[in-house]
């Protein structure tokens, strides 16, 4: 199993879309980038500590690639945006590539390249990412009523 870390905006808005992978285990919201241990939702939402809502993607390398979950993470942001995604703004919710080896430094960087994002596409080492409060983890499956009414007024999707 290995890991792919990926900041796209709210990580609630985010997880469903790798959540239902075939060969994705898992997906853990969280925070990465910044340099503060333990950071909380509510100082990383202030834009305090420096890191970004990202999620954690475990998978199975055997049955999804680096390179598909790259496809899918950067079908579901907006890379013209480097403020933030939608509705939230801020270095929080700005759009980044945690990379583990050369190899998916490199992946990233040319799918970077390929879509002229590179001003607005973070690319940075992964160092550590802290899982985000519990009630964050999965809420689209423990409030799906609320997801709904959040992702839509994010404006990722239409009603």
């Amino acid at each position: 199993m290995k890991n792919a870390y990926f900041a796209g905006g709210c990580f609630w808005c985010v997880t469903p879309v790798f959540a239902e992978l075939p060969g994705v285990i898992s997906v853990t919201s969280g925070y990465c980038g910044g340099d503060e241990a333990d950071p909380s939702y509510e100082d990383v939402k202030a834009q305090i500590t420096g890191h970004r809502e990202t999620v954690k993607i475990e998978y199975d390398e055997e049955k999804i690639s680096y390179d598909a979950l790259l496809d899918v993470f950067f079908d579901n942001v907006d890379i013209t945006d480097g403020g933030g995604q939608f509705i939230d703004r801020g270095r929080s919710y700005t759009l980044a590539v945690y990379y583990s080896s050369d190899e998916e430094k490199q992946a990233a960087l040319n799918k970077i390249n390929a879509l002229g994002c590179a001003g607005t596409v973070a690319l940075e080492e992964y160092k550590k990412f802290y899982d985000a409060e519990e009630y964050h983890q999965n809420f689209y499956l423990k409030e799906p009523e609320k997801f709904k009414e959040e992702i839509i007024l994010s404006g990722r999707v239409k009603k």
